[in-house]
């Protein structure tokens, strides 16, 4: 169940840890890149690795390096193609790797996370491309549609909604299930919770438009591929949206869930009391994190539920 109230390890990330982060986030110095990636790169010799049991395998499929996470000595029946956050501009699979293995446990799954290309130096649609050309690939190497899931948290997760409509579009091949983490479904910033002027422990909405502006490079920021909340989500997979009720991207989350039910999807929205944005990130600090991430791989098993095959 999702918690009343905030853990008082909780508001200690609100307080003191997130602040102290956000410091040095891309969206402290709006527009930068490699700077941000450099200073992001500094975290990831302090990511603790994934426990023995979890296999890590880094690979290039279809022209995109990716990191391939898997429990030994079983079956992997499902399959996640997991997209990472930054605001399209910072991030990569081992800065995330204290968190995937938890969500191929959690979903008894094996989870690819592509190193897509990043902006201002690959703007719109770079990213997109190669989480496109990662999830084909995915299905080149056994993944099962029906059994696999798209997660992604904050651009990452507008950027797996956003792969679902191209598919949809293209009739190419859907998951069973979608799981967007406090997404950035919004480039335009219209959301009232991203007003001038907002912050939370983690985002401070007076960047936002300035990252998106870099990732965009002139494209239209309400074009359904760069900003799903624009796009009609009729036919998409099951989604599960999970959002800090505080975060200044919660109405990015409200919306698209709204707009969801509105086309007939089967959406869940959880608004989760305080949390900071993508607060699965501070497993094993956080309570919230691992009863998060439990959700998503509970939801992840139910409506991923197609005929048995495993990756190779």
């Amino acid at each position: 169940m999702i918690p009343e109230h905030a853990s008082w390890t909780a508001e200690f990330v609100r307080l003191v840890l997130g602040p102290l982060l956000r410091g040095g986030s891309p969206a402290s110095t709006p527009g930068i890149g490699a700077a941000a990636r450099k200073q992001a790169s500094g975290f990831e010799r302090w990511v603790l690795p994934p426990p023995r049991r979890m296999q890590t395998t880094e690979s290039v499929w279809a022209g995109v390096p990716v990191s391939v996470v898997r429990e030994t000595g079983t079956k992997n029946e499902r399959q996640i193609l997991f997209l990472h956050g930054g605001g399209y501009a910072v991030g990569s699979p081992a800065l995330y790797r204290h968190i995937t293995w938890r969500f191929a446990e959690a979903a008894g799954a094996c989870v690819v996370t592509p190193d897509y290309r990043l902006a201002p130096e690959h703007p719109f649609p770079a990213a997109l491309d190669d989480a496109h050309a990662a999830w084909i690939a995915c299905l080149a190497a056994g993944a099962d549609p029906p059994r696999s899931a798209f997660v992604g948290d904050s651009a990452g997760g507008g950027l797996a909604l956003a792969l679902a409509l191209k598919l949809r579009d293209e009739g190419g091949a859907l998951p069973g299930a979608i799981a967007a983490i406090s997404p950035w479904t919004d480039l335009a910033v219209t959301g009232a919770s991203a007003r001038p002027g907002s912050s939370d422990p983690m985002l401070n909405a007076n960047d936002l438009a300035a990252i998106a502006a870099q990732y965009l490079a002139g494209a239209d920021p309400r074009a359904p591929y760069v900003s799903p909340l624009y796009g009609d989500s009729k036919g998409l997979p099951a989604t599960l949206i999970q959002v800090g009720s505080d975060e200044i991207l919660v109405d990015d989350s409200v919306r698209m869930a709204n707009r969801m039910r509105e086309a007939g999807c089967d959406v869940t929205l959880e608004l989760w009391p305080r949390m900071p944005h993508v607060w699965h990130a501070f497993a094993p600090l956080l309570p919230e994190s691992g009863r998060a991430i439990a959700r998503v791989g509970a939801f992840i098993r139910e409506k991923a539920a197609g005929a048995a095959t495993y990756i190779n």
